[in-house]
């Protein structure tokens, strides 16, 4: 069971992902999105939040993705960590208003 939040920045994020680890999420398992790579790379390292790698995705997507714009990138990241294609479609337009997006899977 995934849960899905929208923030609109870095402040907020961090007070959703203080509430699920608070419902039992562990921050490993908790993932951040933003349409830009470098606004997403810090803000998951500031938050200290689990990050979309071969684990998630398998050598062969965590490859493609090198090649992929961004959209489909992000996409596939989402589907990756559980979102289904028309969930995965849905949030990566979300990230185009720039705004972020937080995956909480529970294990």
């Amino acid at each position: 069971m995934n849960t899905v939040k929208i923030c609109e920045n870095g402040i907020q994020a961090k007070e959703v992902i203080n509430q699920l680890t608070a419902e039992g999420y562990d921050k490993e398992n908790i993932y951040l999105f933003a349409h830009g790579e470098e606004r997403e790379k810090d803000l998951t390292e500031a938050l200290d939040t689990g990050e979309v790698g071969v684990a998630e995705q398998g050598l062969v997507n965590s490859v493609t993705n090198i090649f992929r714009k961004r959209g489909d990138e992000l996409r596939s990241e989402f589907e990756a960590v559980g979102l289904s294609k028309a969930e995965a479609e849905k949030y990566e337009k979300v990230l185009d208003g720039g705004e972020i997006v937080l995956v909480a899977k529970k294990h």
